[in-house]
């Protein structure tokens, strides 16, 4: 099974990681770099949900600029 936590292009992860610090600063979840278990799932997946539709507005975007 491949992991889970690997990038495909591994300089991407550095990106990532800062883009997910600045998603959870601007809808107030208090991420820290290292141990975040004094999180509720819910404020750990409301940062991955809102990068997630980010990026795919983003995409959506950059795509309708193409057509």
């Amino acid at each position: 099974m491949a992991s889970r936590n690997r990038s495909e292009v591994p300089e991407a992860r550095e990106a990532l990681d800062r883009f997910k610090y600045e998603v959870a600063n601007e809808i107030g979840v208090p991420l820290k770099k290292g141990y975040n278990g004094d999180l509720t799932s819910y404020q750990n997946g409301s940062v991955g949900g809102m990068m997630v539709k980010r990026m795919i507005q983003e995409q959506e975007k950059r795509m309708s600029g193409q057509q």
